[in-house]
């Protein structure tokens, strides 16, 4: 089992730039593949990006492809959430997600396991 644990949320300016992280507890880091997802309110939760246990492949929502980018360190136990060029229809609940697979395209919630609290990101106009 992992528990995530998602920080780096806030409130920034349409155009500016945040950085998320999602920590994870455990040993097998490395065998995780994981995926952010957002909702806004009133929205379903949708998905946004994912990336496989070696960080070899990733996927974007065509919404934020382009500005957003997600990596990971498994020496840190962490996956990072890049966004740039920040909208206002990007603000939403930023959600961390993991599943310990080694299948690629995971886009949907329900092949995730594992989730974090949330992190508030709010973009201004």
């Amino acid at each position: 089992q992992v528990q995530l644990v998602e920080s780096g949320g806030g409130l920034v300016q349409a155009g500016g730039s945040l950085r998320l992280s999602c920590t994870a507890s455990g040993r097998t880091f490395s065998r995780y593949t994981f995926g952010w997802f957002r909702q806004a309110p009133g929205k379903e939760r949708e998905f946004v990006t994912t990336i496989n246990y070696s960080g070899a492949y990733t996927s974007y929502a065509d919404s934020v492809k382009g500005r957003f980018t997600i990596s990971r360190d498994n020496a840190k136990n962490t996956v990072y959430l890049d966004m740039n060029s920040l909208k206002p229809e990007d603000t939403a609940v930023y959600y961390c997600a993991a599943t310990l697979t080694y299948l690629n395209y995971r886009t949907t919630s329900a092949m995730y396991d594992y989730w974090g609290q949330g992190t508030q990101v709010t973009v201004s106009s």
